[in-house]
């Protein structure tokens, strides 16, 4: 029996070699080969007509949960979720039980996904000790045991000195650093965004400010120490404006926003729907429209979910005793695609911003076709509709606003060094 597999007839996206064509893509012991003239007889086929090839997809901001709260979401639920919505990577967040500042728990986190994972799993270090903001990690060791960057996630370094020490710590390991851009003087106890809903809501609200003065701080960081910077899940036009002026100043920053800001605005926490719950918070109509516009001009570089996987026991409360985040795994593709269908970008872009990109900016294996590249392939079919459930959902969380939407297109086959993670063909 051979082990070669054959993707046939599909379009073929990979921005890096320049192809968007259709063609075939061969797969042997789990890199991508050269197509020869003839299929073999007893090889993996599969006819793709209508489908697209393209590299898999990478998602460089989700919590996965274990260790610690292994009842939100395991390394294997997690990444079940990942494969089902394309996924062939995830880079997952610290903020574990035990912190992830060390290189015990990103070791447990590396060989839990290898035996029980079905995407590869890139952990995320702290910045600081128990991410609590004081002294620095030991980056050395962490980089040693397999972290690919360093955040203190949702606690914001709110020490300036500290997180210059961090950039310039990292940069001698060539570890990125990923900032949660948040001022906590301003947004202390807000839940949702400030303005008309907040206040007809009585909710406390959280400026948009909050976001921007910390994106300038790391940026100006950024600029001091010459080391690079990426911006998490950014919300307002604000901080895009922002991000795109220092760009084109040559400061070393990457950004990253999530399908949640580009799709929703803060009309969709409703009567206090705590799955519209998140940090930052949706924001308003200009910022949703300021977040697609930075899509489509290169501001950012990355489309992530920061899916934050929640049981009832956090979200079934308050709204302002709610935990904030959301699911968004199985969810992102198609949203991602409501992009291309509304012109916003084509899809050779959507590629770059969901797996050339990550992986060009953690500095890990994928983001391209090209032969001899690791077989790491999504198989996407852009007019599949489907209606998103609860019972259809992979992932222990169910905290999703986009329960019950009818969504358009799906990852239909996914491969992991050419190892079949999901499929629905």
């Amino acid at each position: 029996m051979t082990n070669i597999t054959v993707l046939q007839n599909g379009r073929i996206i990979d921005p890096v070699s320049g192809v968007d064509s259709i063609g075939d893509l061969w797969i042997k012991d789990g890199v991508t080969i050269s197509p020869e003239e003839t299929v073999p007889e007893n090889c993996q086929l599969f006819d793709l007509q209508g489908k697209w090839v393209v590299p898999g997809l990478i998602d460089m901001h989700v919590h996965l949960r274990e260790p610690g709260e292994e009842y939100k979401e395991t390394i294997e639920s997690g990444t079940k979720a990942a494969a089902a919505g394309g996924f062939t990577a995830v880079a997952c967040m610290p903020n574990t039980i035990p912190v992830n500042d060390c290189a015990p728990v990103t070791d447990f986190i590396i060989k839990t996904a290898q035996s029980k994972g079905s995407a590869r799993v890139y952990p995320v270090g702290a910045i600081s000790k128990a991410s609590q903001g004081t002294g620095l990690a030991e980056y050395g060791e962490m980089k040693a045991a397999g972290v690919v960057a360093v955040t203190d996630d949702g606690l914001p370094v709110l020490d300036s000195q500290l997180m210059r020490r961090a950039m310039e710590y990292a940069g001698s390991h060539d570890l990125l650093v990923m900032s949660h851009s948040e001022e906590m003087a301003l947004s202390k106890n807000g839940s949702m965004n400030e303005g008309v809903i907040s206040t007809r809501l009585g909710l406390r609200g959280i400026p948009v400010a909050a976001e921007a003065i910390m994106v300038y701080r790391e940026i100006a960081l950024a600029e001091l120490t010459g080391q690079r910077v990426h911006i998490a899940h950014v919300s307002t036009g604000a901080a895009a404006e922002l991000i795109r002026q220092a760009k084109a100043r040559g400061v070393q920053v990457t950004a990253e926003t999530t399908p949640h800001y580009f799709t929703l605005t803060e009309e969709a926490v409703g009567d206090y729907n705590t799955n519209a719950k998140m940090n930052p918070p949706l924001r308003t109509e200009e910022d949703r429209q300021a977040i697609r516009k930075g899509l489509q001009d290169g501001t950012f570089d990355a489309i992530a979910t920061d899916h934050a996987p929640h049981s009832v026991l956090e979200k079934e409360l308050e709204f302002d005793q709610a935990a904030n985040g959301i699911i968004g795994l199985e969810t992102s593709l198609p949203l991602a695609l409501g992009l291309v269908r509304d012109g916003v970008i084509d899809a050779v872009r959507l590629v770059e911003l969901m797996s050339v990109a990550p992986a060009r900016i953690l500095k890990v294996k994928g983001g391209t076709l090209a032969v001899g590249s690791i077989a790491d392939v999504t198989v996407i079919d852009p007019d599949k509709e489907f209606v998103f459930t609860k019972e259809s959902i992979l992932s222990k969380g169910k905290n999703s606003p986009f329960l019950d939407w009818k969504l358009q297109g799906k990852a239909v086959l996914t491969f992991v060094g050419g190892r079949i993670t999901h499929s629905e063909l």
